[in-house]
Protein backbone atom coordinates (compact mmCIF):
# COMPACT_ATOMS: atom_id res chain seq x y z
CA UNK A 1 0.00 0.00 0.00
CA UNK A 2 1.29 3.53 -1.13
CA UNK A 3 2.64 6.13 1.34
CA UNK A 4 0.53 9.06 1.38
CA UNK A 5 2.02 13.08 1.47
CA UNK A 6 2.76 14.46 4.49
CA UNK A 7 -0.28 16.65 4.60
CA UNK A 8 -2.15 13.24 5.22
CA UNK A 9 -0.07 11.98 7.77
CA UNK A 10 -0.45 11.72 11.67
CA UNK A 11 1.92 13.72 13.38
CA UNK A 12 3.31 12.05 17.04
CA UNK A 13 4.65 14.07 19.98
CA UNK A 14 6.21 12.77 23.79
CA UNK A 15 5.14 13.50 26.85
CA UNK A 16 6.67 13.09 30.47
CA UNK A 17 3.19 11.92 32.30
CA UNK A 18 4.79 11.76 35.86
CA UNK A 19 8.65 10.08 35.30
CA UNK A 20 6.95 7.35 32.39
CA UNK A 21 6.66 8.12 28.59
CA UNK A 22 3.35 9.07 26.95
CA UNK A 23 3.26 8.52 23.02
CA UNK A 24 0.38 11.43 21.77
CA UNK A 25 -0.85 10.69 17.82
CA UNK A 26 -3.20 13.27 16.31
CA UNK A 27 -4.71 14.46 12.81
CA UNK A 28 -2.96 17.49 11.27
CA UNK A 29 -6.57 18.63 10.72
CA UNK A 30 -7.45 18.02 14.16
CA UNK A 31 -8.30 21.53 15.88
CA UNK A 32 -6.37 23.38 18.70
CA UNK A 33 -9.55 22.16 21.12
CA UNK A 34 -9.44 18.69 20.09
CA UNK A 35 -5.36 18.66 20.81
CA UNK A 36 -5.70 20.05 23.89
CA UNK A 37 -8.37 17.78 25.12
CA UNK A 38 -5.75 14.71 23.85
CA UNK A 39 -3.07 16.31 26.50
CA UNK A 40 -5.43 16.70 29.06
CA UNK A 41 -6.25 13.21 28.83
CA UNK A 42 -2.75 11.34 28.36
CA UNK A 43 -1.43 13.84 31.43
CA UNK A 44 -4.56 12.71 33.22
CA UNK A 45 -5.65 15.92 34.24
CA UNK A 46 -9.22 17.27 33.37
CA UNK A 47 -11.07 18.46 30.59
CA UNK A 48 -11.34 21.93 29.78
CA UNK A 49 -8.42 23.11 32.13
CA UNK A 50 -6.69 25.64 31.18
CA UNK A 51 -2.56 24.04 30.64
CA UNK A 52 0.24 24.76 28.52
CA UNK A 53 3.38 22.66 26.94
CA UNK A 54 6.97 23.22 27.51
CA UNK A 55 10.25 21.18 26.27
CA UNK A 56 12.95 20.35 28.43
CA UNK A 57 14.42 23.71 28.17
CA UNK A 58 11.18 25.38 29.75
CA UNK A 59 10.47 26.77 26.18
CA UNK A 60 6.57 27.04 26.18
CA UNK A 61 5.62 24.91 22.92
CA UNK A 62 2.51 26.04 20.89
CA UNK A 63 -0.69 23.43 21.07
CA UNK A 64 -1.32 23.09 17.52
CA UNK A 65 -1.47 21.22 14.42
CA UNK A 66 1.58 23.10 13.38
CA UNK A 67 3.54 22.05 16.80
CA UNK A 68 6.96 20.87 15.92
CA UNK A 69 7.82 16.97 16.63
CA UNK A 70 9.84 15.50 19.19
CA UNK A 71 11.17 12.25 20.20
CA UNK A 72 11.37 10.23 23.28
CA UNK A 73 15.02 11.58 24.32
CA UNK A 74 13.55 15.01 24.13
CA UNK A 75 10.00 14.77 26.12
CA UNK A 76 7.58 17.77 26.06
CA UNK A 77 5.28 18.44 29.54
CA UNK A 78 1.87 19.29 29.82
CA UNK A 79 1.15 21.91 32.73
CA UNK A 80 -2.11 23.08 34.19
CA UNK A 81 -2.55 26.38 34.68
CA UNK A 82 -4.42 27.28 38.02
CA UNK A 83 -6.18 30.56 38.33
CA UNK A 84 -3.42 32.36 40.45
CA UNK A 85 -0.93 31.42 38.18
CA UNK A 86 -2.43 32.74 34.83
CA UNK A 87 -1.11 36.29 35.80
CA UNK A 88 -1.73 39.92 35.05
CA UNK A 89 -1.66 39.45 30.99
CA UNK A 90 -4.46 36.91 31.53
CA UNK A 91 -6.48 39.27 33.51
CA UNK A 92 -6.00 41.90 31.38
CA UNK A 93 -6.76 39.65 28.60
CA UNK A 94 -10.00 38.24 30.44
CA UNK A 95 -11.06 42.36 30.68
CA UNK A 96 -10.53 42.92 26.70
CA UNK A 97 -12.95 40.11 26.50
CA UNK A 98 -15.86 41.37 28.24
CA UNK A 99 -15.43 44.95 27.15
CA UNK A 100 -15.94 43.21 23.44
CA UNK A 101 -18.98 40.82 24.57
CA UNK A 102 -20.54 44.19 26.12
CA UNK A 103 -20.47 46.23 23.19
CA UNK A 104 -21.14 42.61 20.98
CA UNK A 105 -24.31 42.40 22.51
CA UNK A 106 -25.25 45.90 22.93
CA UNK A 107 -24.61 45.84 18.66
CA UNK A 108 -26.73 42.51 18.78
CA UNK A 109 -29.30 42.42 21.23
CA UNK A 110 -27.66 39.23 22.29
CA UNK A 111 -29.53 39.46 26.09
CA UNK A 112 -32.64 40.26 24.04
CA UNK A 113 -32.35 36.68 22.44
CA UNK A 114 -31.13 34.89 24.97
CA UNK A 115 -34.37 35.44 26.37
CA UNK A 116 -36.46 34.78 23.82
CA UNK A 117 -34.49 31.56 22.92
CA UNK A 118 -34.66 30.68 27.04
CA UNK A 119 -38.55 30.97 27.22
CA UNK A 120 -39.07 29.01 23.99
CA UNK A 121 -36.68 26.05 25.23
CA UNK A 122 -38.30 25.87 28.69
CA UNK A 123 -41.89 25.70 26.94
CA UNK A 124 -40.61 22.80 24.70
CA UNK A 125 -39.01 20.96 27.29
CA UNK A 126 -42.14 21.23 29.47
CA UNK A 127 -44.12 19.87 26.23
CA UNK A 128 -41.59 16.81 26.72
CA UNK A 129 -41.88 16.24 30.12
CA UNK A 130 -45.62 15.62 29.24
CA UNK A 131 -45.43 13.58 26.43
CA UNK A 132 -43.12 11.31 29.37
CA UNK A 133 -45.75 11.42 30.96
CA UNK A 134 -47.68 9.97 28.86
CA UNK A 135 -45.65 7.39 27.61
CA UNK A 136 -46.23 5.28 30.39
CA UNK A 137 -49.98 4.87 29.15
CA UNK A 138 -49.39 5.03 25.69
CA UNK A 139 -48.36 2.84 22.62
CA UNK A 140 -45.04 2.70 21.14
CA UNK A 141 -46.30 4.49 18.28
CA UNK A 142 -47.62 7.53 20.07
CA UNK A 143 -44.39 8.12 21.94
CA UNK A 144 -42.75 8.00 18.71
CA UNK A 145 -45.07 10.93 16.71
CA UNK A 146 -44.56 12.96 20.41
CA UNK A 147 -41.19 12.79 20.79
CA UNK A 148 -40.93 13.45 16.66
CA UNK A 149 -43.33 16.50 16.61
CA UNK A 150 -40.98 18.05 19.93
CA UNK A 151 -37.54 17.38 17.77
CA UNK A 152 -39.07 19.09 14.71
CA UNK A 153 -40.03 22.09 16.95
CA UNK A 154 -36.34 22.23 18.26
CA UNK A 155 -34.95 21.98 15.05
CA UNK A 156 -36.88 25.12 13.47
CA UNK A 157 -36.05 27.03 16.79
CA UNK A 158 -32.49 26.23 16.13
CA UNK A 159 -32.92 26.83 12.15
CA UNK A 160 -34.37 30.38 13.19
CA UNK A 161 -31.82 31.35 15.46
CA UNK A 162 -28.69 30.14 13.12
CA UNK A 163 -30.73 32.43 10.20
CA UNK A 164 -30.47 35.48 12.16
CA UNK A 165 -26.72 34.82 12.78
CA UNK A 166 -26.16 35.02 9.15
CA UNK A 167 -27.19 32.18 7.29
CA UNK A 168 -25.55 28.03 8.61
CA UNK A 169 -22.03 26.82 7.93
CA UNK A 170 -21.22 24.25 6.25
CA UNK A 171 -24.06 23.17 3.92
CA UNK A 172 -23.80 20.34 1.52
CA UNK A 173 -23.84 21.25 -1.69
CA UNK A 174 -25.14 18.22 -3.40
CA UNK A 175 -28.87 18.61 -1.76
CA UNK A 176 -31.77 19.16 -3.94
CA UNK A 177 -34.98 21.01 -3.73
CA UNK A 178 -36.77 17.91 -4.15
CA UNK A 179 -39.08 18.85 -0.71
CA UNK A 180 -39.80 21.49 1.47
CA UNK A 181 -37.97 19.32 4.67
CA UNK A 182 -35.00 18.74 3.24
CA UNK A 183 -32.41 18.64 5.37
CA UNK A 184 -29.13 20.74 5.25
CA UNK A 185 -25.66 19.06 6.43
CA UNK A 186 -24.69 21.13 9.81
CA UNK A 187 -21.73 19.94 11.17
CA UNK A 188 -20.77 20.08 14.95
CA UNK A 189 -17.43 21.40 16.25
CA UNK A 190 -18.52 21.44 19.72
CA UNK A 191 -18.03 18.27 21.74
CA UNK A 192 -20.97 16.08 21.00
CA UNK A 193 -23.92 15.65 23.65
CA UNK A 194 -26.12 13.21 23.54
CA UNK A 195 -25.55 11.12 26.45
CA UNK A 196 -23.18 7.98 26.94
CA UNK A 197 -25.44 5.42 28.07
CA UNK A 198 -23.79 2.04 29.19
CA UNK A 199 -24.69 -0.83 27.57
CA UNK A 200 -25.48 -3.81 29.74
CA UNK A 201 -24.61 -7.28 29.07
CA UNK A 202 -27.89 -8.58 28.11
CA UNK A 203 -28.00 -5.70 25.54
CA UNK A 204 -24.53 -6.34 24.26
CA UNK A 205 -25.57 -9.87 23.37
CA UNK A 206 -28.90 -9.22 22.05
CA UNK A 207 -26.70 -6.72 19.89
CA UNK A 208 -24.80 -10.07 17.78
CA UNK A 209 -28.63 -11.39 17.11
CA UNK A 210 -30.97 -10.85 14.23
CA UNK A 211 -33.50 -11.08 16.60
CA UNK A 212 -32.51 -7.64 18.35
CA UNK A 213 -35.62 -6.06 18.74
CA UNK A 214 -35.16 -2.48 16.79
CA UNK A 215 -38.48 -0.66 17.77
CA UNK A 216 -37.26 -0.12 21.84
CA UNK A 217 -34.63 2.20 20.94
CA UNK A 218 -34.34 5.93 20.79
CA UNK A 219 -32.02 7.81 18.47
CA UNK A 220 -29.70 8.67 21.40
CA UNK A 221 -29.50 4.66 22.21
CA UNK A 222 -28.85 3.75 19.11
CA UNK A 223 -26.17 6.50 18.47
CA UNK A 224 -24.18 4.81 21.43
CA UNK A 225 -25.27 1.27 20.01
CA UNK A 226 -23.61 2.24 16.91
CA UNK A 227 -20.72 4.13 18.71
CA UNK A 228 -19.89 0.56 20.72
CA UNK A 229 -19.68 -1.74 17.61
CA UNK A 230 -16.94 -0.01 16.29
CA UNK A 231 -14.99 0.40 19.13
CA UNK A 232 -16.17 -3.35 19.57
CA UNK A 233 -14.96 -4.66 16.22
CA UNK A 234 -11.67 -3.04 16.95
CA UNK A 235 -12.13 -0.20 14.43
CA UNK A 236 -11.27 2.78 16.09
CA UNK A 237 -8.46 1.40 16.66
CA UNK A 238 -7.67 0.10 13.36
CA UNK A 239 -8.31 3.10 12.34
CA UNK A 240 -6.70 5.38 14.54
CA UNK A 241 -10.36 7.07 14.86
CA UNK A 242 -10.32 10.14 17.50
CA UNK A 243 -13.48 8.80 19.54
CA UNK A 244 -14.82 12.54 19.76
CA UNK A 245 -14.85 12.23 16.08
CA UNK A 246 -16.67 9.08 15.70
CA UNK A 247 -19.43 11.10 17.77
CA UNK A 248 -19.61 13.64 15.37
CA UNK A 249 -19.61 11.95 12.45
CA UNK A 250 -22.83 9.58 13.75
CA UNK A 251 -24.32 12.34 14.49
CA UNK A 252 -23.77 13.92 11.39
CA UNK A 253 -25.29 10.91 9.53
CA UNK A 254 -28.24 10.23 12.01
CA UNK A 255 -29.28 14.47 11.15
CA UNK A 256 -29.05 13.63 7.19
CA UNK A 257 -31.45 11.25 7.48
CA UNK A 258 -34.76 11.94 7.04
CA UNK A 259 -38.46 11.18 8.16
CA UNK A 260 -39.97 8.92 5.82
CA UNK A 261 -42.21 6.30 6.80
CA UNK A 262 -39.58 3.48 6.08
CA UNK A 263 -36.02 5.20 5.03
CA UNK A 264 -35.04 6.64 7.82
CA UNK A 265 -32.70 6.80 10.75
CA UNK A 266 -34.56 3.62 12.35
CA UNK A 267 -33.77 1.74 9.21
CA UNK A 268 -30.11 2.61 9.14
CA UNK A 269 -29.90 1.22 12.37
CA UNK A 270 -31.43 -1.77 11.62
CA UNK A 271 -28.96 -2.58 8.56
CA UNK A 272 -25.96 -2.09 10.33
CA UNK A 273 -27.21 -3.61 13.56
CA UNK A 274 -27.87 -6.91 11.19
CA UNK A 275 -24.61 -6.21 9.54
CA UNK A 276 -23.06 -6.13 13.37
CA UNK A 277 -24.86 -9.23 13.81
CA UNK A 278 -24.04 -10.98 10.43
CA UNK A 279 -19.99 -9.99 11.40
CA UNK A 280 -20.29 -11.54 14.51
CA UNK A 281 -22.56 -14.56 13.57
CA UNK A 282 -20.55 -15.74 10.67
CA UNK A 283 -16.91 -14.98 12.37
CA UNK A 284 -15.84 -13.01 9.64
CA UNK A 285 -13.20 -11.12 11.25
CA UNK A 286 -11.21 -14.92 11.14
CA UNK A 287 -11.89 -14.68 7.70
CA UNK A 288 -11.72 -10.86 6.35
CA UNK A 289 -9.58 -8.12 7.23
CA UNK A 290 -10.63 -5.17 9.92
CA UNK A 291 -10.07 -3.09 7.09
CA UNK A 292 -13.10 -5.05 5.24
CA UNK A 293 -15.62 -4.93 8.68
CA UNK A 294 -14.96 -1.02 8.35
CA UNK A 295 -16.21 -1.09 5.20
CA UNK A 296 -18.93 -3.02 5.82
CA UNK A 297 -20.12 -1.05 8.46
CA UNK A 298 -19.35 2.27 7.17
CA UNK A 299 -21.40 1.18 4.34
CA UNK A 300 -24.00 -0.32 6.12
CA UNK A 301 -24.59 3.27 8.17
CA UNK A 302 -24.39 5.13 5.44
CA UNK A 303 -26.36 3.35 2.69
CA UNK A 304 -29.91 4.93 2.34
CA UNK A 305 -28.50 8.89 3.91
CA UNK A 306 -30.96 11.48 2.59
CA UNK A 307 -33.41 8.91 1.25
CA UNK A 308 -36.78 11.19 0.17
CA UNK A 309 -38.80 8.37 0.18
CA UNK A 310 -39.63 8.47 -3.64
CA UNK A 311 -37.81 5.00 -5.36
CA UNK A 312 -35.84 4.81 -8.11
CA UNK A 313 -38.48 4.45 -10.75
CA UNK A 314 -40.18 7.46 -9.58
CA UNK A 315 -37.06 9.93 -9.66
CA UNK A 316 -36.75 8.44 -13.41
CA UNK A 317 -40.06 8.83 -14.48
CA UNK A 318 -40.61 11.98 -13.03
CA UNK A 319 -37.19 13.20 -14.53
CA UNK A 320 -36.01 14.58 -11.27
CA UNK A 321 -32.97 16.57 -10.50
CA UNK A 322 -31.51 13.92 -9.23
CA UNK A 323 -32.01 11.32 -11.89
CA UNK A 324 -30.57 14.05 -14.68
CA UNK A 325 -27.48 14.42 -12.53
CA UNK A 326 -26.95 10.30 -12.55
CA UNK A 327 -28.08 9.60 -16.20
CA UNK A 328 -30.53 7.65 -14.55
CA UNK A 329 -28.15 5.10 -13.64
CA UNK A 330 -29.38 4.30 -9.69
CA UNK A 331 -29.84 7.60 -8.80
CA UNK A 332 -30.80 7.13 -5.08
CA UNK A 333 -27.60 4.84 -4.34
CA UNK A 334 -25.43 7.56 -6.23
CA UNK A 335 -27.09 10.38 -3.96
CA UNK A 336 -26.75 8.51 -0.69
CA UNK A 337 -22.55 7.85 -1.96
CA UNK A 338 -22.30 11.69 -2.31
CA UNK A 339 -23.87 12.82 0.56
CA UNK A 340 -21.51 9.65 2.96
CA UNK A 341 -18.65 11.53 1.76
CA UNK A 342 -20.03 14.62 1.84
CA UNK A 343 -20.04 14.39 5.73
CA UNK A 344 -16.83 12.68 5.32
CA UNK A 345 -14.81 15.66 3.91
CA UNK A 346 -15.61 17.79 7.11
CA UNK A 347 -12.95 17.40 9.22
CA UNK A 348 -15.27 17.25 12.57
CA UNK A 349 -16.34 14.45 10.99
CA UNK A 350 -13.52 12.22 9.14
CA UNK A 351 -13.25 9.06 11.29
CA UNK A 352 -10.39 8.08 8.12
CA UNK A 353 -8.54 11.52 8.78
CA UNK A 354 -5.54 9.35 9.87
CA UNK A 355 -5.76 6.74 7.29
CA UNK A 356 -2.78 7.15 4.92
CA UNK A 357 -4.20 8.47 1.47
CA UNK A 358 -4.02 5.32 -0.72
CA UNK A 359 -5.27 3.08 1.38
CA UNK A 360 -8.14 6.14 2.50
CA UNK A 361 -8.89 5.60 -1.95
CA UNK A 362 -9.33 2.04 -1.50
CA UNK A 363 -11.99 2.59 1.12
CA UNK A 364 -14.10 5.29 -0.46
CA UNK A 365 -14.20 3.17 -3.63
CA UNK A 366 -15.16 -0.24 -1.48
CA UNK A 367 -17.82 1.65 0.15
CA UNK A 368 -19.04 3.39 -2.91
CA UNK A 369 -19.59 -0.10 -4.46
CA UNK A 370 -21.36 -1.93 -1.68
CA UNK A 371 -24.06 1.58 -1.48
CA UNK A 372 -24.64 0.90 -5.21
CA UNK A 373 -25.18 -2.76 -4.82
CA UNK A 374 -28.08 -2.22 -3.03
CA UNK A 375 -29.97 -0.66 -5.85
CA UNK A 376 -32.72 -3.95 -6.02
CA UNK A 377 -32.36 -3.48 -10.18
CA UNK A 378 -29.29 -5.23 -9.94
CA UNK A 379 -30.73 -7.63 -7.88
CA UNK A 380 -30.02 -10.81 -9.96
CA UNK A 381 -27.23 -9.57 -11.23
CA UNK A 382 -24.95 -9.74 -8.10
CA UNK A 383 -26.89 -13.21 -6.97
CA UNK A 384 -25.64 -14.76 -10.32
CA UNK A 385 -22.62 -13.44 -9.46
CA UNK A 386 -22.14 -15.00 -6.73
CA UNK A 387 -23.70 -18.17 -7.40
CA UNK A 388 -21.01 -18.98 -9.65
CA UNK A 389 -18.46 -18.26 -6.89
CA UNK A 390 -19.71 -19.84 -4.22
CA UNK A 391 -19.01 -23.57 -4.54
CA UNK A 392 -15.57 -22.30 -4.96
CA UNK A 393 -15.31 -19.26 -2.99
CA UNK A 394 -11.91 -18.36 -1.91
CA UNK A 395 -11.51 -15.54 0.66
CA UNK A 396 -7.78 -14.91 -0.43
CA UNK A 397 -9.36 -13.86 -3.88
CA UNK A 398 -10.27 -10.31 -3.86
CA UNK A 399 -12.96 -10.13 -6.15
CA UNK A 400 -14.98 -13.33 -4.47
CA UNK A 401 -14.38 -10.82 -1.56
CA UNK A 402 -15.64 -8.01 -2.79
CA UNK A 403 -18.99 -10.30 -4.24
CA UNK A 404 -19.38 -11.56 -0.96
CA UNK A 405 -19.56 -7.68 0.85
CA UNK A 406 -21.96 -6.66 -1.74
CA UNK A 407 -24.25 -9.61 -1.25
CA UNK A 408 -23.95 -9.06 2.87
CA UNK A 409 -25.01 -5.64 2.49
CA UNK A 410 -27.89 -6.39 0.19
CA UNK A 411 -29.08 -9.34 2.90
CA UNK A 412 -28.67 -6.40 5.81
CA UNK A 413 -30.90 -4.03 3.76
CA UNK A 414 -33.82 -6.32 2.97
CA UNK A 415 -33.62 -8.65 6.26
CA UNK A 416 -36.44 -7.26 8.33
CA UNK A 417 -38.22 -10.86 7.77
CA UNK A 418 -35.60 -12.77 9.45
CA UNK A 419 -36.31 -10.88 12.65
CA UNK A 420 -39.38 -12.44 14.82
CA UNK A 421 -42.77 -11.57 13.46
CA UNK A 422 -43.38 -8.81 16.12
CA UNK A 423 -40.11 -6.85 14.91
CA UNK A 424 -40.53 -7.78 11.45
CA UNK A 425 -44.28 -6.90 10.52
CA UNK A 426 -44.21 -3.18 11.23
CA UNK A 427 -41.88 -2.34 8.67
CA UNK A 428 -44.20 -4.03 6.56
CA UNK A 429 -47.00 -0.90 7.53
CA UNK A 430 -43.57 1.45 6.87
CA UNK A 431 -42.96 0.33 3.99
CA UNK A 432 -46.42 0.39 2.19
CA UNK A 433 -47.11 3.62 4.02
CA UNK A 434 -43.87 5.06 1.90
CA UNK A 435 -45.36 2.93 -1.29
CA UNK A 436 -49.00 4.33 -0.98
CA UNK A 437 -46.96 8.10 -0.51
CA UNK A 438 -45.75 7.11 -3.87
CA UNK A 439 -48.33 5.83 -5.67
CA UNK A 440 -50.78 8.59 -4.96
CA UNK A 441 -48.36 11.15 -6.24
CA UNK A 442 -47.62 9.10 -9.33
CA UNK A 443 -51.42 9.31 -10.24
CA UNK A 444 -51.63 12.99 -9.81
CA UNK A 445 -49.12 13.75 -11.89
CA UNK A 446 -50.02 10.89 -15.01
CA UNK A 447 -46.79 8.68 -13.70
CA UNK A 448 -46.84 4.89 -14.31
CA UNK A 449 -47.92 2.99 -10.99
CA UNK A 450 -46.29 -0.10 -10.20
CA UNK A 451 -49.33 -2.72 -8.81
CA UNK A 452 -47.14 -3.59 -5.74
CA UNK A 453 -47.16 -0.35 -4.85
CA UNK A 454 -51.16 0.79 -5.53
CA UNK A 455 -52.94 0.99 -2.43
CA UNK A 456 -55.57 -0.21 -4.54
CA UNK A 457 -54.20 -3.87 -5.75
CA UNK A 458 -51.88 -4.85 -2.81
CA UNK A 459 -52.53 -6.43 0.81
CA UNK A 460 -49.95 -6.77 2.74
CA UNK A 461 -49.91 -10.87 2.22
CA UNK A 462 -49.67 -10.63 -1.78
CA UNK A 463 -47.03 -7.82 -0.93
CA UNK A 464 -44.44 -10.58 1.12
CA UNK A 465 -45.23 -13.55 -0.11
CA UNK A 466 -43.75 -13.14 -4.09
CA UNK A 467 -40.81 -11.77 -2.24
CA UNK A 468 -39.95 -13.68 0.49
CA UNK A 469 -39.61 -16.61 -1.77
CA UNK A 470 -38.42 -15.31 -4.49
CA UNK A 471 -35.95 -12.62 -3.52
CA UNK A 472 -35.13 -13.20 0.42
CA UNK A 473 -34.66 -17.44 0.48
CA UNK A 474 -32.85 -17.54 -2.83
CA UNK A 475 -30.25 -15.02 -2.04
CA UNK A 476 -30.11 -16.09 1.81
CA UNK A 477 -30.33 -19.77 0.55
CA UNK A 478 -27.15 -19.02 -1.58
CA UNK A 479 -24.88 -17.63 1.40
CA UNK A 480 -26.10 -20.57 3.50
CA UNK A 481 -23.92 -22.82 1.61
CA UNK A 482 -20.75 -20.63 2.68
CA UNK A 483 -22.00 -19.81 6.15
CA UNK A 484 -23.85 -23.12 7.62
CA UNK A 485 -24.38 -21.69 10.65
CA UNK A 486 -27.13 -18.87 9.19
CA UNK A 487 -29.54 -21.33 8.68
CA UNK A 488 -31.61 -21.97 12.06
CA UNK A 489 -31.29 -18.17 13.20
CA UNK A 490 -31.77 -16.58 9.70
CA UNK A 491 -33.05 -18.61 7.27
CA UNK A 492 -35.66 -20.77 8.84
CA UNK A 493 -37.46 -17.63 10.15
CA UNK A 494 -37.98 -16.89 6.54
CA UNK A 495 -39.59 -19.86 5.08
CA UNK A 496 -41.68 -19.43 8.71
CA UNK A 497 -42.25 -16.17 7.33
CA UNK A 498 -43.70 -17.38 4.15
CA UNK A 499 -45.88 -20.01 5.37
CA UNK A 500 -47.26 -17.28 7.68
CA UNK A 501 -48.13 -14.82 5.07
CA UNK A 502 -49.36 -17.50 2.97
CA UNK A 503 -51.95 -18.35 5.59
CA UNK A 504 -52.65 -15.23 5.84
CA UNK A 505 -53.39 -14.71 2.18
CA UNK A 506 -55.58 -17.77 2.38
CA UNK A 507 -57.73 -16.05 4.89
CA UNK A 508 -58.05 -13.19 2.97
CA UNK A 509 -59.17 -15.05 -0.14
CA UNK A 510 -61.50 -17.60 1.86
CA UNK A 511 -63.29 -14.32 2.75
CA UNK A 512 -63.44 -12.86 -0.28
CA UNK A 513 -65.21 -16.11 -1.98
CA UNK A 514 -67.32 -16.00 0.85
CA UNK A 515 -66.52 -19.10 1.68
CA UNK A 516 -64.57 -17.29 5.06
CA UNK A 517 -66.48 -19.65 7.91
CA UNK A 518 -66.33 -22.67 6.36
CA UNK A 519 -62.61 -21.92 5.90
CA UNK A 520 -62.43 -20.75 9.43
CA UNK A 521 -63.91 -24.34 10.72
CA UNK A 522 -61.38 -26.22 8.72
CA UNK A 523 -58.26 -24.35 10.02
CA UNK A 524 -60.17 -24.92 13.84
CA UNK A 525 -59.87 -28.58 12.91
CA UNK A 526 -56.46 -28.90 11.79
CA UNK A 527 -55.15 -26.84 14.62
CA UNK A 528 -56.95 -29.13 17.36
CA UNK A 529 -55.68 -32.49 15.71
CA UNK A 530 -59.57 -33.41 14.96
CA UNK A 531 -60.45 -33.33 10.98
CA UNK A 532 -63.29 -35.61 12.30
CA UNK A 533 -64.29 -32.96 14.82
CA UNK A 534 -68.38 -31.85 14.35
CA UNK A 535 -68.99 -28.53 14.58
Amino acid sequence: MGSSSSSYAPKTIYLDVDGKVQKVVFSRHCSPCDIKELLCSSSNIPRNTAIMMVDPEGALVSIDPTMPTNSPNSLYKVISLSTGQLGEKEDMFQNVLSQVAEQFSRAFRINELKTEVTNRLAMLEKRVECTNSRVAVTVEGLKVVEIEKCKNDLKKLRDEMTSRGGGRVGNCPCKYNFSDDGKKLNPRRDVPSYPKYTLSQETIEALKKPTFDVWHWEHNEMLSCLEYMYHDLGLVKEFNMNPITLKRWLLGIQENYRSNPFHNFRHCFCVSQMMYGMINLCNLPEKMTLTDMGILMTAAVCHDLDHPGYNNTYQINARTELAVRYNDISPLENHHCAVAFQILSLPECNIFANVELEAYKQIRQAIITLILATDMARHGEILDSFKHKVDSFDFTNEEHVTCLKMVLIKCCDISNEVRPTEVAEPWVDCLLEEYFMQSDREKTEGLPVAPFMDRDKVTKPTAQIGFIKFVLIPMFETVLKLFPQIEEIMVQPLRDSRDHYEELKQIDDAMTEGSGSRFMIQKFKKVVGRPDLRL
